[in-house]
């Protein structure tokens, strides 16, 4: 049975808390986990934006964008690390 993938998109919103080095390294976290298990296109980092509301008192977030390939499993578990990891504001996983 041949393997099917599809083509996704992940928005994440970063808090600034933890200053530029934390959203820096978790960019580069979650680009090496989507790496790892998926063919990553590419990483657009829109930056520092204001929050249509405040998100645990914080007015502005890092957003960034990942575009990727990969099998219908893994953007569940890439969903399951990024609910569960501090530094990460909000996220959604969408079929492109």
């Amino acid at each position: 049975m041949a393997k099917t993938t599809a083509s996704y998109e992940a928005m994440v919103i970063y808090s600034l808390k933890g200053g530029e080095d934390s959203v820096k390294e978790l960019t580069e976290k979650f680009k090496a986990m989507i790496e790892s298990a998926a063919e990553l296109v590419s990483v657009d980092e829109w930056g520092k934006r204001k929050l249509a509301y405040d998100i645990d008192y914080q007015p502005d977030g890092y957003y960034v964008l990942y575009t990727f390939n990969s099998e219908p499993a893994f953007p569940a578990e890439l969903d399951r690390v990024l609910r569960i990891t501090d530094g990460v504001l909000r996220s959604l996983i969408t079929v492109k």
